[in-house]
């Protein structure tokens, strides 16, 4: 599958309409795919299992849910995102439309012994309900989110995904290295609780890892990735969470 181009073509299902049906091989194939999902820290355990929608408090239409459990310790809400954007984008390449559904609840919060953490309501949809032109979406301009050389990276990752469409992330080049921040604008969090901004937004950093990761091997650039904790909570402005040593 070439990842970067389910970047151009997957979409964000708010509602879904005119659905197809989901056959067992396609529920086959999916679970295999969640079997080769790499995580951003292997050291934290998940679980990820697919439950029809009824399942769920999701009404959106969907016909299956995917969710995410994770014991719950440090950059755990990260990782989660990070091997969620995987699922997103192989759902794409296989037609099936899907929405990252933040509010949604499951009939079992906890699964062998792991916290729910979020989920994906999916439903198989038509080619031409996916996106055409991804640049026509509305997002933060480059300059807005980046410092410094924009790699031909900075352009296509600033697309990923985000709750309510908060784009909490900000990047500095400094020729050698980029510099990851997680942002929160002063006095902007959308329609969100906010008790919850700082919770998904940093599934938002994970989402934003995966993209910026398949942004910068289809350049060709070597990295090393460097971690850093996400202890802040919202009364953060700016917080430091990645740093990526590249090589061109």
């Amino acid at each position: 599958m070439d990842n970067y181009r389910q970047i151009f073509k997957r979409k964000s299902f708010h509602i879904f309409k005119n659905t197809g049906k989901l056959a067992d091989e396609d529920i086959e194939k999916l679970e295999i795919f969640i079997q080769s999902v790499e995580p951003l820290d292997p050291q934290i355990r998940t679980k990820i299992c697919i439950v029809p929608e009824s399942e769920t408090t999701c009404r959106r239409g969907a016909e299956y849910c995917i969710l995410f459990y994770s014991e719950t310790k440090d950059e755990y809400l990260k990782n989660i995102g990070y091997m969620g954007e995987q699922i997103d984008l192989y759902l794409a390449s296989e037609d099936i439309g899907a929405l990252w559904f933040g509010i949604g609840k499951p009939k079992n919060m906890l699964l062998d012994g792991l916290d729910y953490v979020i989920m994906l309501s999916i439903a198989k949809m038509s080619e031409d309900k996916f996106r055409k032109d991804m640049f026509k979406s509305k997002r933060k301009p480059v300059d807005e989110i980046w410092i410094g050389e924009t790699m031909n990276v900075a352009e296509i990752v600033r697309f990923a995904p985000s709750a309510c469409n908060t784009q909490p992330w900000m990047f500095e080049n400094t020729g050698k290295e980029l510099l990851i921040y997680r942002y929160k604008k002063p006095g902007k969090r959308g329609i969100m609780p906010v008790d919850k901004v700082s919770y998904y937004n940093k599934i938002d950093m994970g989402i934003f890892l995966c993209m910026l990761e398949i942004c910068l091997e289809h350049e060709g650039i070597l990295f090393e990735r460097a971690l850093l904790a996400d202890a802040s909570d919202n009364s953060a402005e700016k917080t430091f969470i990645a740093r990526y040593r590249y090589q061109i």
